[in-house]
């Protein structure tokens, strides 16, 4: 997936993931109870990033990210010392 927007220096474009409305105990949670997603799929990187690439999936931290919608897309960008951790292929 490409992306209308190209981040500068060592800030990172994503799309955070819908946060789950089901416990893993199998009970629905309202809208308003769920918390916000801090994982997200990286859809572009800036030029000085060095340890992340597009396509990863992050955990970042939820406080200092930047949201913009583009269209009818949202995405959030971050910079590469506001993210915490990848998530390996194969983890949901």
């Amino acid at each position: 997936m490409s992306s209308p927007l190209q981040p500068l220096a060592d800030y990172v474009v994503a799309q955070a993931e819908e946060a789950s409305n089901k416990t893993a105990s199998g009970l629905y949670l309202p809208d308003n109870a769920a918390e916000k997603p801090k994982i997200a799929k990286v859809v572009a990187v800036g030029s000085d990033v060095k340890q992340i690439k597009s396509g990863d999936r992050i955990v970042y931290k939820s406080y200092s990210t930047t949201e913009i919608k583009v269209d009818k897309d949202e995405y959030i960008i971050v910079k590469e010392e506001d993210i915490l951790a990848t998530v390996k292929q194969g983890s949901k």
